[in-house]
């Protein structure tokens, strides 16, 4: 058993040592691992298994050494027969090669020649293929530095795009074209800078040059309107004849009329100027143009808005002193206009560079401000000439502003504002007109020499008395010279105020209201005001006041006639429904009332001046027989002074009569009732009595006519009863009858008759003044207590029962 196992063995070994022999070395590793895995020592008997091979290996090989071992000594024999000739061939090829060089020589050089010639050509060709791709770029970068000299940097933009895009890729290698890569970029951030400092530079430019454009552009506005207005006026003189002369101011103001016209032919031969005639726009097109370029647009629109908001502010900002010339006024308009056409025309000629949501949102900022300016500043102004101006300024600029679309509306209503102040300004100047027509008024009445004078004064105000007519000349008119001068005085304002309702846009009918209420604010406040403040001066008197209400009569009655006036300027019928009527009639009557309250005052003050100059002698024993001289001068006076209210109105000369009696009553009763005065004596009753029969009889003797019987004598009624009552010492009548309807002392009252009584007491016990009535009868002071009794007791009853 044994021996087979080592058979089997050996015959595994051939096997391991034939795959070893036919198997590639990398790949020996698991047959030589299957030695080792077989049976313990086996790797032995492989080994010597293995050196057996080589043994049998290294026999085969020797044998075969030995076979061919005289072939090989042949060989190298051979080969050493074959070295000499070889040794002789090599000397001839060397020689050989030797003449063969020294014959190529020339051919050589002439080829090398050859060669660098065909390198030249080559390289030649090469250069000019090169340079041909070159010299277009080297071409466009110097029209590039051309354009840029010449400053034409929008066609330099796209050079540089060409370059860009186009030329320098193609040659991209070398590198001056990296050079000029490289530089391009710098060069368009030096044209932005150009063009933002041209821009700038337009900036400063319209800056200063506003003030023309918008001079030109108002100019061109006011010719149009002017122009539009002459057309118009021009169409109503033929379609409409006037329904009421007017004063030669209308001859005037159509010659003016005609001026115009003449001047807007004269204008309208000039060349009409705009905008880009006085600035150059380029620089604003070039601008935008090579931010469009760049990408960078919106960078650019956004710094130009922004700058031009700054610029607006600017303009917008007035200068202080603005409102006292009308040029400050013009200037600061033709600024505006001309910032504003320079947007218009910008937005127009480009394409987003401002929008109309831009422009609008300027104009309402800009609006804004110039009527809070415009409305400060037109309230220090108090000429209504500037202010007349000014108006003419805002609708000039309002309807240049117009042409070019931006809203105006507010810009009217701001006028109706100014239109109050002017009004105000007219008045206040109105106002020193007519105290300066008063205080030169010599209130008399006209006097006319001739037909001339009459016709010259009837021509200046409404007059028409077919009485003064018929009378031969020459002849007085009633009213004073301040009535005509008056009434030209109101047309005039009527005029004025006109002037600054005329552009407005509004309508007749509004026109028309207008006048018509800033009318009655001349007549109701101004005038008003100067007949209240010249009835109350002190060097007005009787004479004057009588005049003043003369004067108001006669321009109350010629309201009419100023109504007809309005209404021929305006061609409105006052029968519209919303015409104002002049409601000024007002004024002269609380004038006139006025007037003779100060007549009925002065009067009482003229009778106050003559009663202190009375100088009774109240102890005296009898009358002088005659009336006091103070209380004859005072009704001399008072009967001169009424012959001159014959021109009043009768009611006014019977209520300034009747004041004057009363007043006269009143005072002379406080005389006598005077607490200063202790002592009446029987003759100075008398005395007294004489006094008041003077006024009895003035009083009777009508000095104004139209009372009825005795109505004047009825104002010394109380006075009369009283003397009566003591001249006739009727006492047991007057307290038999006393509270009774049909008494004779009926006007006596008991308090009186009981202080003049107490008066009259006194000087009896002193001066014995009642011996003579002791004769007839020695009880009568014992009757005088007993009438004093009785009237206390009469007092008191009234005290107790008011």
């Amino acid at each position: 058993r044994a021996a087979v196992g080592r058979s089997a063995g050996v015959t595994e070994h051939e096997r391991i040592l034939q795959e070893i022999e036919s198997t590639d070395t990398a790949c020996v590793g698991p047959t030589l691992r299957s030695v080792y895995d077989d049976q313990p020592n086996a790797h032995k008997r492989f080994m010597e298994k293995l050196d057996a091979r080589i043994r049998n290996h290294d026999r085969e090989i020797e044998k075969m050494c030995n076979f061919h071992h005289q072939g090989f000594v042949d060989a190298i024999t051979e080969l050493l027969k074959v070295r000499a000739d070889a040794e002789k061939l090599m000397g001839q090829v060397t020689d050989t090669n030797r003449r063969l060089q020294e014959a190529g020589k020339e051919v050589t050089a002439q080829m090398e020649e050859v060669i660098r010639c065909r390198v030249q050509q080559r390289n030649m060709v090469t250069t000019v293929e090169k340079l041909q791709l070159c010299i277009p770029v080297l071409e466009m970068y110097s029209k590039l530095k051309e354009q840029l000299d010449s400053k034409r940097y929008y066609a330099a933009l796209k050079t540089m795009e060409q370059l860009q895009n186009i030329y320098i890729p193609r040659v991209s290698q070398y590198r001056f074209c990296q050079i000029m890569a490289e530089n391009l970029p710098k060069l368009r951030e030096e044209i932005k800078e150009i063009s933002m400092s041209d821009l700038k530079d337009f900036l400063e430019s319209i800056r200063k040059h506003s003030d023309k454009i918008g001079q030109t552009a108002m100019k061109q506005a006011q010719q149009h309107r002017t122009f539009n207005s002459a057309v118009q006026k021009q169409a109503s003189v033929g379609l409409a004849k006037p329904l009421y002369s007017l004063d030669s101011r209308i001859g005037i103001r159509q010659n003016e009329l005609a001026a115009e016209e003449r001047g807007d032919e004269d204008d309208a031969d000039d060349e009409v100027l705009t905008a880009p005639d006085l600035v150059d726009f380029s620089p604003v097109y070039r601008c935008l143009h090579i931010y469009s370029v760049l990408g960078d647009r919106e960078t650019f629109e956004n710094y130009y808005r922004k700058q031009r908001k700054k610029q607006a502010r600017l303009v917008l900002q007035p200068q202080s002193s603005m409102h006292e010339t009308v040029e400050g006024y013009r200037k600061y308009f033709n600024q505006i206009v001309g910032f504003f056409v320079v947007e218009d025309h910008i937005l127009h000629a480009t394409q987003g560079l401002v929008t109309r949501a831009f422009t609008d949102e300027l104009w309402n900022m800009a609006l804004s401000k110039i009527i809070a300016v415009l409305r400060t500043h037109s309230s220090y102004c108090n000429d209504p000439d500037l202010v007349l101006e000014l108006k003419n300024l805002i609708v000039i600029f309002a309807d240049t502003l117009q042409v070019y679309g931006f809203p105006v509306n507010r810009l009217f209503d701001l006028l109706f504002e100014i239109r109050d102040q002017y009004n105000e300004t007219l008045l206040k100047k109105w106002a020193l007109v007519f105290r300066d027509i008063f205080e030169q008024d010599n209130y008399s009445p006209i006097p006319v020499e001739s037909e001339e004078e009459y016709k010259s004064v009837i021509s200046r105000f409404p007059f028409h008395d077919a009485e003064i007519e018929k009378q031969p000349f020459p002849k007085k008119l009633p009213m004073s010279q301040s009535v005509p001068q008056i009434y030209t005085q109101v047309k005039e304002f009527i005029y004025a105020s006109l002037k600054f309702s005329e552009s407005l846009h509004r309508s007749s009918t509004e026109i028309d209201d207008m006048l018509r209420k800033s009318t009655n604010l001349l007549l109701t406040r101004t005038l008003s005001s100067c007949l209240q403040n010249l009835i109350k001066k002190p060097h007005i008197g009787l004479t004057e006041l009588v005049q003043i209400i003369i004067n108001t009569t006669h321009l109350e009655q010629a309201c009419r006639y100023l109504e007809d006036f309005i209404t021929n300027i305006t061609n409105v019928s006052p029968e519209t429904i919303h015409t104002t009527r002049l409601y000024g009639l007002s004024t002269f009557k609380d004038a006139r009332h006025a007037a003779e309250g100060e007549i009925y005052t002065k009067l009482n003050q003229k009778i106050d001046e003559f009663i202190q100059l009375a100088d009774y002698e109240w102890s005296m024993s009898e009358s002088d027989g005659r009336a006091s001289g103070y209380l004859m001068d005072l009704i001399n006076f008072l009967r001169s002074t009424f012959q001159v209210f014959t021109h009043l109105p009768g009611k006014v000369a019977q209520t300034a009569c009747m004041s004057a009696c009363k007043h006269l009553s009143t005072s002379l009763m406080q005389m006598l009732l005077d607490n200063e005065l202790k002592q009446i004596s029987m003759g100075a009753i008398q005395q007294f009595n004489l006094d008041v029969i003077q006024c009895e009889l003035f009083a009777s003797s009508e000095p104004v006519p139209g009372f009825q019987g005795d109505t004047l004598q009825l104002a010394f009624i109380d006075l009369r009863q009283l003397l009566d009552l003591f001249m006739v010492w009727d006492w047991s009548t007057y307290l038999a009858d006393y509270g009774q309807p049909n008494s004779k002392y009926l006007r006596v009252n008991p308090s009186t008759a009981l202080a003049l009584l107490e008066k009259m007491k006194d000087t009896s016990k002193k001066n014995n003044i009642f011996s003579q009535f002791r004769k007839n009868d020695r009880d009568k002071q014992k009757l005088i207590e007993t009438v004093v009794k009785q009237l206390r007791s009469l007092v008191n009853g009234m005290s107790q029962h008011p």
